[in-house]
């Protein structure tokens, strides 16, 4: 994977947070943290999972590895999610921005959290990060039916690179 392609994957999983909180921003609290008896027990839950899996990664990225992921207690509700995540957003931004082109194929050293060493390639750990945050967005969407709220619009990755590519000056993009 090559350095655009790495940058599109990222601004494809922020993209598609975003829709994923357009559609949790009208719940209610009691929606919001209801027990569904699903992997993770609310959409709050769940949503929060994903953001806590990528602030591990990030963590481990940068030398300051996790030992825990954080506790969805911590996020009392959407607002306090949203903001976290969009500051978590820059920082990894800065720091694939930083990698550049030459840093997708540097090999990361790392603990799991049951103290197993790990060594994966920064791209593989990138493109884990979006499919693991797009396996468990599908999730809260099936919660969200569940609940009786509306979906997200569609996350689809093809429906972001249409979007893309209608909103450049040209159309259509090489």
């Amino acid at each position: 994977m090559n350095y655009d392609d790495a940058s599109a994957l990222l601004d494809y999983h922020y993209w598609a947070r975003d829709r994923l909180f357009d559609a949790l921003v009208p719940l209610s609290s009691e929606h919001y943290t209801r027990d569904l008896g699903n992997s993770f027990k609310s959409i709050r839950d769940t949503a929060v999972h994903i953001y806590a899996a990528e602030s591990a990664w990030y963590g481990r990225w940068t030398g300051n590895p996790p030992t825990a992921l954080l506790q969805p207690e911590k996020f009392a509700d959407v607002a306090a999610l949203r903001s976290g995540w969009k500051d978590l957003e820059r920082e990894v931004r800065a720091f694939v921005h930083e990698l550049g082109p030459a840093g997708m194929n540097r090999r990361f050293e790392y603990k799991m959290f049951n103290g197993q060493p790990g060594s994966s390639l920064f791209w593989q750990m990138l493109q884990h990060v979006v499919n693991h945050a797009s396996y468990h967005r599908g999730q809260i969407t099936t919660m969200l039916r569940q609940t009786g709220a509306a979906p997200p619009r569609s996350m689809d990755l093809i429906m972001f690179y249409r979007e893309r590519e209608a909103s450049t000056p040209q159309g259509r993009t090489a």
